[in-house]
């Protein structure tokens, strides 16, 4: 009988291991979970080199995994590529990927890649049009009866772009002065600059959750309770959970400078913007509220040909 297990391989980074724990859920089945890190500088690039040539030993990474049966061993991140097709064919269970492995052979058993990654047209190949989440509200914050809500996420700096303060309590006082009956829910994220939280504690949330004095993640509960939501333009992650649960308008912050135009961010942000899933904020709002379905995604295109291989 085929075991419903699947063995995912960690880099440490949240933004992947949250996308291949959300690939079992979706899929009813239950995890293990290891970390994979390859040993020595200069190790990625051995890697490609090597998948490339077929070849695959454990002399090039450490994991704490030692045996186990599974249907397939999934992770995202290029630090878990090479180990992830090593430990299936020793497994002898399948290699499932999230995200594009650029820089390795695209001959993985399945690979959910976004569609920002501007991905080819292979058979096994799955587009999605957003980060690969899943939402569950933990109970964080309760609505009160007759109350209004709406929620900020606030994140942090990029490769892509600074938080500008001015600029950011600029945006936070227009919309404050859009909703002055609703209450107002806050939290800010692990990337968020000092100046940027120092600059927050000035307001008076009604619910604010700083993640370097309660590191929590409200944000699933901010989704489902919210009217509006208004997060900032820096994660892809955040931006997909947003326009994939819950009812509420989302509204995206500008940064102060444009984004490259090819980053990836930027082709998120103004696609999901065109077919109106959010909103660019520019002292008004509107009403986009339309979610993505990735269970529906799930069920067209990935589960039953993961069950039938």
């Amino acid at each position: 009988m085929k075991t419903k297990r699947l063995l995912i391989l960690s880099d440490g980074k949240p933004g992947h291991v949250n996308q291949s724990i959300a690939y079992a859920k979706y899929l009813g089945y239950g995890y293990d979970l290891h970390p994979v890190n390859l040993k020595k500088k200069g190790g990625k690039g051995l890697s490609y080199l090597l998948d490339r040539l077929g070849i695959y030993s454990e002399k090039l990474f450490s994991t704490s995994f030692k045996s186990g049966n599974y249907s397939a061993v999934v992770s995202a991140g290029s630090g878990t590529y090479y180990a992830n097709r090593t430990l299936a064919k020793q497994l002898g269970c399948r290699s499932i990927v999230v995200m594009l492995p650029r820089g390795y052979r695209f001959d993985f058993d399945l690979i959910v890649a976004q569609q920002h990654d501007d991905p080819p047209s292979l058979a096994n190949i799955v587009t999605i049009p957003i980060n690969l989440n899943y939402i569950e509200p933990q109970g964080l914050v309760v609505p009160q009866p007759g109350n209004r809500y709406i929620a900020l996420i606030i994140g942090g700096d990029s490769r892509h772009l600074q938080m500008d303060v001015s600029l950011l309590k600029k945006q936070l006082d227009q919309i404050l002065a859009l909703f002055p009956k609703h209450e107002v829910w806050m939290t800010t994220s692990p990337r968020t600059p000092k100046g940027v939280e120092k600059m927050l504690r000035d307001y008076s949330f009604s619910r604010a959750v700083y993640y370097s004095d309660e590191p929590v993640n409200p944000i699933p509960d901010y989704l489902q309770h919210s009217e509006y939501l208004f997060l900032t333009a820096d994660s892809s992650s955040m931006i997909s959970e947003a326009v994939s649960f819950g009812q509420c308008c989302v509204e995206v912050l500008p940064p102060p400078d444009s984004l490259p135009v090819k980053s990836k961010i930027n082709k998120l942000i103004n696609v999901l913007a065109a077919e109106k899933y959010l909103h660019l904020f520019d002292g008004s709002v509107a009403a986009c509220r339309k979610k993505i379905s990735l269970a529906d995604i799930f069920n067209r295109q990935i589960v039953n040909r993961f069950e039938s291989d």
